[in-house]
């Protein structure tokens, strides 16, 4: 379960535009991921020194887990970390009246909704 200082240290990684954008990115990509020249080049082009300190940043933050394949390192949404920060938010938000978290479940239900043949996770 994340705890307020895990969770602060996410939101402080995400909350520059770059960092967003590539962990948006990483989460369409799934679990396969993709190297940081890829990457970058979805990002505008962004040199590599760009990319490894924000990559390093993300990393650090437990939002992108990180694999050698032969000579690229390739990035990887984390996907539990994701989760257990979007739980965190979610965990009080009921206090007993299911009715407010019902569109938050709801959006998040139909982005993983696989019956319609799409998944965006």
């Amino acid at each position: 379960m994340m705890n307020e200082k895990q969770a602060l240290s996410a939101f402080s990684a995400l909350s520059q535009e770059t960092r967003l954008r590539i962990v948006r990115l990483l989460v369409t990509a799934g679990p396969h991921g993709m190297s940081a020249g890829v990457i970058g080049d979805a990002m505008d082009g962004a040199s590599s020194s760009r990319m490894s300190f924000h990559l390093s940043h993300l990393e650090q933050a437990g939002l992108v887990e990180s694999r050698r394949e032969g000579r690229s390192i390739i990035y990887s949404a984390a996907l539990t970390t994701l989760s257990g920060l979007v739980e965190f938010l979610m965990r009080d938000c009921c206090q007993g009246h299911p009715e407010v978290c019902s569109p938050a479940v709801a959006a998040l239900s139909s982005c993983c909704d696989t019956s319609k043949g799409i998944s965006h996770v």
